[in-house]
Parts: structure tokens; sequence; C-alpha cells
């Protein structure tokens, strides 16, 4: 007897239904199946065999084909078993012939254990969202996977623990309640951080640039000397960065949920703040693996991603960020695939501007020799440092603020003047699909970054005495028009352009 059954597999962020074709005939018995499916797709077998006996039906002994349609597509990861398991079942009878049109307007979403559990999987909003563009109204899924999936309201979600328990409900015999997930409750709850701006005392000037970056999602390199208070500094970004949006929300959720991120979460709220360590593989930070999985520039996507001692990573490491930081995205070649992932993300970096931290340092002598900080610093290279826009030096903080109690200004305070500035953003730009000015392109640089004759010429005096790259052009202009907006100015005045190119002004002091 044939049957089918649809499923959903992912490419990247992008689904396709994957039809279950199961044919069980007279014969040697044997179960194939085929369809280009990989090592993890094959093992269903024994998965679906012992589940189905442990769902006390006796497996057949025939020849069993399953067909996995289209077939010149490879199918990966555990998220068959359910739809294999209940494609075999329908061709045995063992689901009633009168429920085969909720089954064939319906997808099949879940792993098997071999009791007949049904375990969690990875990528159910991503597969939810594209099984809804496919016209499907139905989503059968693991019980753990619920409030993940259930925030897409126009779908029919039924959570289910095990394969006899799905057999009883399309036989009738058992109701599940669909999954209802309150959005609007989850988002007006507000995030709270351990960690506020007002913590440290001193270094205004740095505070300064970050908020500068955080208005118009900015790059930014921090230099300084050891304990000034780089990784603090850094780390409280995030605490002044704007609100999700809904849509970036779900941007970011698909994304954490293809890598298993969620652990038992329905959604990302919070802007991602990602900080590997300086040993991290090329695969890990851009994405990889024999089917390809976001890195850690995809889980910083809509968020921060910290490289803390940014020299010590390697050249080669650094090197492969050039094109994601300008294209916000990233594309993975394997054999078996190409997928896309979006990775619009901050950059922040720290370094020492030396090996032993000092070279340029007021307070203290710097040991090494000319020739190794040369190799240190060439360590990033100027293709690289180009790409980032905010260049800013942290100086140790004197005893006397140390020794301060004037009260400093938190993260809240901060933070509305970065939304502020951000909307203003979001309404210039609402026809373009821009929603910070980081993102402009050079015809909007000449749309809303004009100057007047005085800013002009300070630029002009600029490029000259820094030796400044167009891209360096490009960026002052962009953050210019940041501090334009942080000032509520509709132009760009003399006093925005001055004080954007202080902050590309550390290359001539210490990579020139």
């Amino acid at each position: 007897m044939l049957s089918m059954v649809k499923t959903m597999s992912l490419n990247g962020l992008n689904g396709y239904i994957v039809d279950v074709q199961t044919d069980i005939t007279s014969g040697m018995p044997s179960f194939e199946i085929i369809g280009f499916p990989d090592t993890i797709v094959r093992e269903a077998k024994e998965r679906v065999k012992a589940a189905i006996k442990n769902t006390n039906v006796q497996f057949p002994s025939k020849k069993i084909l399953i067909n996995l349609a289209p077939a010149n597509i490879r199918k990966g990861g555990s998220n068959f078993d359910l739809a294999i398991a209940v494609g075999i079942l329908m061709a045995l009878g063992i689901i009633k012939p009168r429920m085969q049109n909720l089954v064939f307007n319906a997808v099949f979403i879940g792993e098997l254990s071999l009791s007949g559990k049904i375990n969690k999987v990875k990528g159910i909003l991503p597969m939810c969202i594209e099984a809804r563009k496919f016209g499907i109204k139905i989503v059968i899924i693991p019980f753990e996977n619920r409030q993940e999936a259930a925030i897409i309201k126009d779908l029919y979600i039924i959570p289910v623990k095990s394969l006899k328990e799905v057999v009883q409900y399309l036989n009738e015999k058992q109701e599940i309640e669909k999954t209802n997930f309150d959005i609007e409750k989850l988002l007006e709850t507000n995030i709270n951080y351990e960690i506020d701006f007002s913590d440290i005392k001193g270094q205004e000037n740095v505070k300064r640039c970050l908020e500068i970056a955080a208005a118009g999602f900015h790059n930014c390199l921090l230099i300084g000397s050891p304990g000034c208070g780089k990784t603090m500094l850094a780390k409280r970004i995030q605490t002044i960065l704007p609100n999700l949006t809904f849509e970036e929300i779900l941007e970011i959720t698909k994304i954490h949920s293809i890598a298993g991120k969620l652990q038992n979460k329905a959604l990302v709220t919070k802007r991602p703040f990602r900080d590997p360590h300086y040993t991290i593989s090329n695969a890990s930070l851009v994405g990889g693996g024999r089917i390809p999985k976001p890195g850690e520039i995809s889980l910083a996507h809509n968020g921060v991603l910290f490289l803390d001692e940014l020299p010590e990573f390697k050249r080669s490491t650094l090197e492969i960020l050039r094109s994601p930081i300008e294209e916000k995205k990233i594309t993975i070649n394997r054999m078996a695939e190409t997928v896309t992932y979006p990775s619009n993300f901050m950059l922040i970096a720290s370094m020492n501007p030396c090996q032993c931290g000092y070279y340029g340092s007021e307070i203290k002598k710097c040991t090494c020799t000319k020739n190794s900080i040369k190799k240190y610093l060439k360590k990033v290279s100027g293709p690289m440092l180009d790409r980032i826009d905010l260049h800013i030096e942290v100086q140790p903080v004197k005893y006397e603020k140390l020794d301060s109690n004037i009260k400093r200004e938190s993260s809240k305070e901060i933070k509305e003047r970065v939304d502020k500035a951000r909307k203003i953003q979001i309404e210039r730009y609402k026809t373009q699909k821009i929603y910070s000015n980081s993102e402009l392109n050079l015809k909007s640089l000449e749309m809303y970054c004009k100057l007047d004759s005085k800013g002009k010429k300070v630029l002009e005096d600029a490029f000259e005495k820094f030796k400044l790259s167009v891209r360096a052009y490009d960026k002052i202009l962009k953050i210019a028009r940041t501090i334009a907006d942080l000032d509520n100015s509709t132009n760009i005045k003399f006093q925005h352009i001055a004080e954007a190119i202080q902050y590309r002004s550390l290359d001539t002091k210490y990579f020139i």
C-alpha cells in the first residue's frame, strides 16, 4: 500500500516541503530510505522500527521503501523520523483512511526515541514560518517545542509527546489542545541587566563614543593599556541598545533555533551579545560544518559581536570578517549545499597597543622593542581596521575620579538619547529598508549627509592630514550624521563633523 505525508526541511533560514512517500509491498523483508538522505536520516530506519514496535504495533515483515522528495536535495537531520513513522502506519492501515485528508494537509516534525517518545528538534520556528508560506495550516511537533512554534498565529500547532499519542489523535481517539502564546505580554516584559554604565567611574569620552556607536549601530575599537576598563565598557553597550522590534526578534530567534541555542526560551527578546574567545576556529566564528550551521557572527545578528584582545585572534580568522561586515550576511559553501545566514552585527573590539600593553602610556614605560610593537599591531590589517567606524583610546582612570562621589549617568539615561536618535533614523529611512546610519549606501550618503562649506573644509584637511581612505571618508560622514541625530539636528554642523574626525585620529598614533 502507498501513502504520503509531509514534513519540512531547511536550507539556511529558507525551508521547503519534503514529501515522505511510503510503499509497502510483499517480498523479501527490507527497509530502505532513498531521496538523497544523509547518515542521520538513514539511521532513522532503526529509530522508527523500534518506536513502532514499542507503540504496540507489529512491525511488518515486508518490503518497505521510503522516498524523500524532491530527491535532488540532500536531506539532513532527525526531524524526518515522525513523518516516516506516520507514513508507514498509514500504509499499514493503522491510521484510518478517513483521517488521510487531515494528514495530507499537515506537516509532521519530530525525532523519535526508541521507546516511541518524540524528542525536541532544532529549527522548529523557521520550519513553521516556512510551512505557513506554503499554505500549511496544521503542524504536528514535539511537545517541548510547543512555545517556540506557537508564536506563529496562523498555524494550528499540535504538540505531541509520543508516537502513540499521534496515532490516537489522527484516529480521533484523543483530543490535543492547540498551544497558545501571549506574544504581547512577553514583549511588554522589561529587560533587566546586572551591569550598568553608572558602575564605571570616569571614562566620559569613551562612554560618549559608545553612545554614538549604539545610536548609529557603528563598529567600534577600544585601545588602551591593561586594566583601564576596556572590557567593562564594551560589555555595557548592550544596556543602551534600542529594544528589538518584533521582526528583529523573529529573525534572531530563527537563527538561534537552528543553532539549538534557545534552550527553554520561546523567543530571544534581548539583543545578542556574543564574546567568543580568541582561540575560536574559523568555522565556529562564521559558521560551517558538514551541514552548515550559524556561527558567532550570525548568532550576533541584530546585536553585538565583542572581540576582546583583537590582535590575539588568528589573522586569517579576522580577515574572513571583512566581507560579512560589509555585506551583512555570510554565504557558506559545502559539497552538500550552499547556505546564507544574516550577520548584521555591531563589532566592538578591544586591544592593547603592544604586547606588554603600555606603548603610548603616560603612567608606565613600555618594555617592547619597535619591531615587536610593529609586529603586534600588524596582526590587525589595514583593511580590517578601516572597516571599524570609531576608534577610541581608553586611558587609565585617575585617583580623584575613583575617589569621587559624583553621580554618574545610568544606562537608562543614555538609552533614552539613543532611542530618540534611532527613531529619527527609522523615520528618515522608512522607504529604503534602512534602520540605522551605518547602513547608508553611497547614494544615501549624498542625500542625507550634506555638509556646509565649513564642514567640507575641515573634512578635506583631515582627509589630507590623516591620509584617509575613501571608506574612512564615508565612515566619518555616517558618524557625523549619527552625532547630529543625537543632537536632534536636521543638518550636519561643523561641530558634528569635527567630533566625528576625532574618532579616526588614532590611525596616526598607533598604526602608521
